[in-house]
């Protein structure tokens, strides 16, 4: 579903990311995993073309969109979360969700409002609260479901659980599961190593700006020279 192929992307001088490669399936969950200021962010950006890569090729759903602006981008169906949020906070919570609304896609999952406040029910019970008053979980969320509504038929998050108490993190894991039953690819940039281990199928290890370990996401847990490389603190 989604292809990077040795991806290079400098701020300015510095070059950030190094010939970054690597896949991931139609219905797969992917962890990018790493310390704060491995890459993750940056290689989330760039992907979307919020930040323009020095070179190298991305492909989503075998077309390749290194030279599309992001709204070209959304439109084929590649959803973005960014860890900022970014929601409408002169908006009621309805009022976010109506104005992401796009046209269903062939192959997508369809997303009505029913269906939003099932996986949220949280949200259905917020429906005509003001964003700007939502807690930073509920904010989440509504970002989230946002995105749905837009049928993507894959979606990056960029750090979905920072600062999230515990039992808002549980509900977020139980959320990305759902989404994954849905058929939504998705790929996940984080730290937290108990949330990835909850949703995610595989890890893709990105360290100073370059993929050090793909694998199976249990076994990327459960080697300790593998943590103690390139994901402890």
């Amino acid at each position: 579903m989604l292809e990077v192929k040795r991806l290079h992307t400098h701020y300015g001088r510095a070059e950030i990311l190094s010939d970054v490669s690597f896949e991931v399936g139609a219905g797969e969950v992917a962890a990018l995993l790493g310390r704060n200021g491995a890459g993750k962010s940056t290689t989330l950006k760039s992907i979307m073309r919020l930040v323009r890569p020095t070179s190298g090729e991305v492909v989503f759903d075998e077309r390749p969109i290194g030279r599309l602006r992001p709204y070209e981008i959304c439109r084929l169906g590649l959803g973005y979360v960014p860890e900022e949020r970014r929601i409408f906070t002169s908006l009621t919570v309805g009022e976010n969700l109506a104005v992401a609304r796009r046209v269903n896609r062939e192959g997508a999952t369809v997303w009505t409002l029913e269906r939003i406040f099932e996986l949220f029910p949280n949200l259905a019970e917020m429906r005509e609260k003001s964003a700007r008053a939502m807690s930073g979980g509920e904010q989440q969320m509504l970002t989230v479901a946002r995105t749905l509504m837009g049928s993507p038929r894959a979606i990056l998050l960029d750090e979905p659980s920072e600062g999230l108490a515990p039992v808002i993190v549980e509900q977020m894991a139980r959320t990305l599961k759902e989404l994954k039953d849905e058929g939504v690819t998705i790929l996940l940039s984080e730290q937290n190593l108990h949330f990835a281990g909850l949703v995610a199928d595989r890890a893709i290890i990105i360290e100073k700006g370059r993929i050090r370990y793909q694998g199976k996401m249990q076994e990327a847990l459960e080697d300790e020279r593998i943590r103690a490389a390139y994901l402890m603190v």
